[in-house]
């Protein structure tokens, strides 16, 4: 999105140069990045900056409204609704889509949003790599909202540590060290000190949680939550035992698991803006759009794309049978904006923000990005095929 910097990086780009740049990304955790990353990073300039962060704070603006926590009781399924919820999610994270409007300008679109943790460790080890290698300009940075380095792992510290002691805290995952995205959890673990923790490992005393370290035994008193109940569901019957966490424990949360569903896609309908694609409740639709190939389908409760249908029929729309629980979005039209030895990328920035106890709204702090040549975003839309994968927005400052 900055023509004169793509036109420069594009020129002096060698196979060579980005080869160095991976055997130096994987030096510090030797073998635990799964996923492929791109050959390039993103840059944005301070209008396209503006666009998106006037779209998250929209969003925002909505999830301070009074009635947001009785407009979205539905979306937590009863049985993964887990006790003592926080009066806000510590950590959102919101998708945008790089697209072209009718007048051929670049503008974001919400694609998905998320009361979630994402990467927030990963994405301050990889872009100082990065610039190890390639040039980005100093003006830029994958930073937000004023922070730095050092300011941004003050505030995450403070988030996921609250009171305790590092060891006190936990970041609860399913088989954390055989997750894709676990180069997240050790960078976590450097730049803050608490462990990965598979929830198969957790003892229950009462209401007391406990975990072993080096052959102690510790008491939890706080949860870093990376524990997605979809995922948990599908892989319950090779897991063996394991606590139920939707139980009333003395732990604290962060993020609290409600907030998963709070801050989704459920959320969608309930927002207006130009940046946010039109979207609807499946079973709230007096009739039909004309033309269903303008929307995509979406069930509420996944994640990772699973269960989307990009070329909807009638067909597919009468085959389902708990329409509450769908959306109606409309597509949006990702621009091929990078240039790439073969056809341009399309690409998708994930705003992460961070909510501190005491704030009056959350802050955007870092981001993520993913290029894709595929019909969607992700891996499997993207196989045998270069310039693509997860990368980085440095905007400009």
């Amino acid at each position: 999105m900055v023509s004169s910097w793509r036109t420069s990086f594009n020129q002096q780009f060698t196979k060579e140069r980005y080869e160095a740049f991976i055997k130096d990304l994987h030096s510090a955790y030797p073998g635990e990045i799964e996923f492929r990353v791109a050959e390039t990073p993103i840059l944005a300039d301070k209008v396209f900056k503006q666009k998106v962060l006037d779209a998250c704070e929209r969003i925002v603006d909505r999830i301070l409204e009074p009635d947001f926590k009785t407009i979205t009781e539905r979306s937590i399924p009863p049985a993964e609704r887990v006790p003592n919820e926080t009066p806000f999610a510590h950590m959102i994270a919101f998708d945008f889509g790089v697209c072209e409007n009718e007048q051929n300008e670049l503008e974001p679109q919400l694609i998905e949003m998320q009361g979630f943790p994402t990467l927030f460790g990963f994405q301050v080890y990889y872009p100082e790599v990065l610039q190890r290698h390639f040039e980005i300009p100093e003006n830029f940075s994958q930073y937000l909202g004023g922070y730095t380095k050092e300011t941004y792992l003050d505030d995450l510290r403070s988030i996921v540590l609250g009171t305790h002691q590092p060891e006190e805290v936990i970041l609860l995952e399913i088989k954390p060290h055989e997750q894709k995205t676990r180069i997240d959890f050790y960078c976590t673990q450097t730049y803050l000190g608490i462990q990965p923790v598979c929830i198969t490992e957790l003892e229950q005393e009462g209401k007391a949680l406990y975990y072993t370290k080096e052959g102690k035994r510790i008491r939890v008193k706080r949860i870093y939550n990376r524990v997605i109940f979809d995922d948990l569901n599908a892989q319950k019957d090779q897991l063996g035992n394991y606590i139920d966490i939707t139980q009333d424990f003395d732990v604290e949360w962060v993020p609290h698991p409600n907030w998963f569903y709070r801050i989704s896609k459920f959320t969608m309908p309930f927002i207006k803006h130009p940046y946010i694609p039109p979207t609807y409740f499946l079973n709230e639709l007096d009739s039909l759009p004309a033309d269903l190939s303008q929307y995509v389908l979406k069930p509420l409760f996944s994640f990772a794309g699973q269960g989307v249908v990009i070329d909807i029929s009638p067909d597919d729309i009468s085959a389902i049978k708990d329409p509450q629980n769908w959306i109606l979005q409309k597509k949006v039209k990702y621009a091929a904006i990078i240039p790439t030895p073969d056809i341009p990328a399309k690409a998708e920035i994930r705003i992460m923000y961070l909510w501190k106890e005491g704030w009056d709204r959350p802050k955007p702090a870092i981001n993520l990005a993913r290029l894709s040549k595929g019909k969607m975003i992700g891996v499997r839309y993207n196989k045998d095929k270069e310039w693509v994968g997860g990368s980085v927005c440095f905007f400009e400052q």
